[in-house]
Parts: C-alpha cells; sequence; structure tokens
C-alpha cells in the first residue's frame, strides 16, 4: 500500500524495511521497503528536470493543478486522518487539525503567489530602468519533522508548488505513512511528473544523498538543531540556500499583573497538545513569587483534568509520547530534576490505567533551576517546568539563558511590562496574553532555533532568487 512517489508514479522501494509502529497499542502498523539512494538519485533527477516546465506556467495553470491536488485530499480526509491516527497516536481533534492544516496552506499559498511583486530601481543618471524581477528558486529538498507530519507537508509543499518550484519531500521514518499517501493522491490525478517526490526511508540512504547532492537550490528543515547542524555539513557539496526550523526552548514569563488563572490554563492546554511534542511549546515557566503557589494552584487543577487516550477514545485530550524512547527519556529527565531539587505537583509516572502505549501522565515540576536538563534542553515531552523570580531583569536573564530562541510567552495586563519583555526577549516570536499562530505570521527562530520562516508572505519569498535586469534607454 505505501510506496515511493517518483516522477509520477508510485512505486516500490528498494531500500531498506521501514517498520512504523502505533504508539498507542505498540503494535506495528505496516512495514515497507524504503527508498534507496539509487531511487533518491532518480527523484532527484526528476525534480530538475520538472522544473524546466512547471517554473514556466503560468500562476493560474499552476493553481489548477494545486486545486485539483487540494480538493482530492479533502476527498480522502476520512482515510488520511486515520492512517495519521495510526502512525502518530494523535487524538482525532489533533490529527483533524495536523490535515486542515495541509489544505490550509496550500489554499494560501495559492493566492499569496498572485501577489509576489517586483519592483524598479531608480538609475542616478536617467541612463537605465532597472527592473527586479523574482524567478522560482529550484528544486527544493524537504525533510520533515513527524510531530504534524501533514502540516509539516503543507509548510513546504505549499511554497514550493506556488512558487513554481519542484521538491522532494522526505518525510521522518517514524511517521511516513500519511505523507506518501499524498504520493497516491497526486498520482490519481495525474499530477505532473516530477513536481513532486516523496520518498521515505534510513538516513543514510535517502537524507545523505539529497543533502550531499547539487541539484537542490533549497533545504529546508523541520527537525531539532542537531539535524539542522548535520544537513548543513552534507550539503557543503554545493553552495545552496537554508531555511531551518529548529529546536526551541521556550519561555513564558508570568508576571504579578496577569491573570493567573487564565494564564494557566492558557499554558497547561498549549503544553500538553501533542504530548508536548511540539517545537513551541513552552519549556520553562517563569512564575513571579507573588503569584507563584497560585499559578501551581490552577496548573495542576487543569493538568489533572487532561484525559488520555488517542483517536476517538471516549474524552481523549493528549496521546501517547511517539516511542518507548522518547518516554523513557521523559522520565531521565524527571528523575534528573528531582534528584537536583525540583518537586513534582502531578504525572512524573506512566499511568496505571493504560497497560499499552507509550503514555505518560501530565507533569508539573517546580523550584526547576538552571542545573537541571529539563530547564537546558528542549523537552519534547508533556513535562511542566516551572520556576519563581522576582523583577523584571532578572527574568530577562533566565528567559535568554539559553542557545534557542524559536518562541516565547508574556503574561501581563501591565503594558509597560508587556512592551519591556516583548523587546528584550530574544526569540523569533513573543506571543503576549495567548498563544496564537496562524498561516499568515511568520515562524522561524533566532540563534541555535534555525534560519529563515516557514509561513506566511516571508516563507515565499525563500522559494524566489532575485533577478535584476537593467535595459538602457
Amino acid at each position: 500500500m505505501y510506496k515511493q512517489y517518483i516522477n509520477g508514479s508510485c512505486i516500490e522501494g528498494d531500500g531498506s524495511i521501514i517498520k512504523v509502529v502505533n504508539p498507542a497499542t505498540e503494535e506495528i502498523v505496516t512495514e515497507f521497503k524504503g527508498a534507496s539512494s539509487v531511487q533518491t538519485e532518480t527523484a532527484l533527477t526528476a525534480a530538475y528536470k520538472a522544473f524546466k516546465t512547471w517554473s514556466k506556467l503560468s500562476i493560474n495553470e499552476r493553481n489548477t493543478w494545486i486545486e485539483k491536488l487540494r480538493i482530492k485530499l479533502l476527498e480522502e480526509k476520512n482515510n488520511m486522518v486515520n492512517i495519521l491516527i495510526s502512525e502518530t497516536g494523535k487524538t482525532t481533534e489533533d490529527a483533524e487539525y495536523d490535515f486542515g492544516m495541509l489544505i490550509l496552506c496550500l489554499s494560501y499559498y495559492q493566492e499569496e503567489a498572485k501577489r509576489v511583486y517586483g519592483e524598479t530601481i531608480p538609475d542616478y543618471d536617467d541612463n537605465f530602468k532597472n527592473i527586479i524581477v523574482k524567478k522560482p528558486r529550484g528544486v527544493i529538498a524537504a525533510h520533515l519533522a513527524w510531530n504534524f507530519p501533514l502540516l509539516n507537508v503543507g509548510y513546504k509543499l505549499g511554497p514550493s508548488l506556488a512558487s513554481g518550484c519542484t521538491c522532494i519531500l522526505k518525510p521522518s521514518k517514524e511517521t511516513p505513512l500519511t505523507t506518501l499517501y499524498i504520493g497516491k493522491v497526486a498520482e490519481s490525478i495525474d499530477f505532473p511528473e516530477g513536481v513532486i517526490n516523496i520518498i521515505s526511508g534510513l538516513s543514510s540512504e535517502v537524507a545523505a544523498t539529497i543533502n550531499g547532492s547539487k541539484i537542490p537550490s533549497l533545504i529546508t528543515l523541520i527537525g531539532s538543531t542537531e539535524t539542522g547542524l548535520k544537513i548543513v555539513e552534507q550539503s557543503s557539496t554545493s553552495i545552496k540556500h537554508f531555511s531551518l526550523e529548529l529546536g526551541g526552548n521556550a519561555p513564558a514569563v508570568v508576571t504579578e499583573h496577569a491573570k493567573i488563572e487564565d494564564a494557566a490554563k492558557k499554558l497547561v492546554d498549549l503544553k500538553f497538545t501533542n504530548a508536548g511534542q511540539v517545537c513551541v511549546s513552552p519549556n520553562r515557566i517563569f512564575v513571579h513569587s507573588s503569584v507563584y503557589d497560585t499559578f501551581i494552584k490552577y496548573a495542576k487543577e487543569f493538568a489533572e483534568k487532561v484525559v488520555l487516550g488517542a483517536g476517538s477514545d471516549e474524552g481523549a485530550m493528549m496521546g501517547p509520547l511517539l516511542t518507548d524512547r522518547a518516554r523513557t527519556r521523559m522520565l531521565g529527565l524527571i528523575e534528573d530534576a528531582v534528584n537536583h531539587g525540583a518537586k513534582v505537583i502531578t504525572g512524573g509516572k506512566k499511568p496505571e490505567d493504560h497497560d499499552k502505549g507509550y503514555y505518560l501522565l501530565p507533569t508539573i515540576l517546580t523550584d526547576v533551576d538552571k542545573d537541571m536538563k529539563v530547564y537546558r534542553e528542549e523537552i519534547f515531552g508533556p513535562i511542566m517546568g516551572i520556576a519563581k523570580f522576582d523583577t523584571i531583569e532578572e527574568v530577562i536573564e533566565k528567559a535568554n539563558d539559553t542557545e534557542y530562541g524559536l518562541t516565547s510567552y508574556v503574561f501581563s495586563e501591565n503594558l509597560s511590562e508587556v512592551m519591556k519583555l516583548s523587546e528584550a526577549i530574544d526569540a523569533g516570536t513573543v506571543c503576549v496574553n495567548e498563544p496564537y499562530y496562524a498561516i499568515n505570521q511568520p515562524h522561524g527562530g533566532v540563534k541555535q532555533s534555525g534560519i529563515g520562516k516557514d509561513c506566511s508572505k516571508y516563507s515565499l519569498e525563500e522559494y524566489f532568487t532575485l533577478k535584476r535586469i537593467s535595459l538602457r534607454v
């Protein structure tokens, strides 16, 4: 059922066997042959050849094909959501959100491509007419994270197709199934050959071949900082552009002037969404000492109302972690924190009522400090670490005491505090009084959290290169 999509056709892989496990049941969903390095080269060549024709199509011609794909994907929604649940353990609500973001991205970039404008630059002596035009960059190679398989596809496929670029999508081998299914959908509508290629396999066979090739003009990634560094190193065979959304260690600041119950509810909701496996999840919660105990009380109440389950399980609000390895790491982070003085307020262990699945109870730790791994590392799991602060200057220093800078949160009703914190926190995004992310808002980090942007017109710009035309008049 699950095949590689290369040059317009779904074909059997001839690489290593890939096994996909349902994290809610610990059962093997399926296994299939991944792509080999030879097949990866074929996909690269197909994308390179297709770029010559796809990039020459008008916006309306490209959008006709994008719309055909979007409509066919909508017809396959139920199948795709069910596959997504089986390979990720998501709740139905989370899986439908993931699918919806793919559809939204295709729609958004269809329209945004119509607003990619050129410009003219004056010549100081009036001898030349100088015109700036934007041209599709070329072949896009996209490495996708496992936590939101379809959203991540949308972030890359949308701007690739709309800009006139061709692409190779490499989903994570942990959750490749729904992404590979997109290839089946594209094949069913005879999408132009080579424009979209979807290949899954071992990184040593697929990723290394993609990165080492001279064909990609832009390599883009949603993943860890460690993976980003490896991609840059492997890609040094030629000059390439990069757009990398990498790790995060998001601070959330709750001042004495915040609506405490509201802040606790919103941070708990975001923290335990998708079992905390979210790049923008709040990692370090800094709460003013005067409201520290009150915040903890509310956070504990909300966390203990979270119902564990996958798919359409009754009342399910949070699914399992993706792997047993990930859960073992969470338990290790909790143990390390406790050994360094943190207190477990709730959770901190496997649930007793789930004998199968990689579940972990929503966990709240207090008295967290910089000596703990849970403070320094990206958690990527359902652990909320809380620390106290006394002054704005102190919390700014603590918030910025990390190599990461993806996103951050501020809760306060004091405008002066809000502005001071928003300007001082070193992150790509600062959300004030409510987490907020949207397709038309740029998303990306600073420091070791990456370069470039996903979403918005700023992402689309990365898929174009500028050409200057100077006409003697």
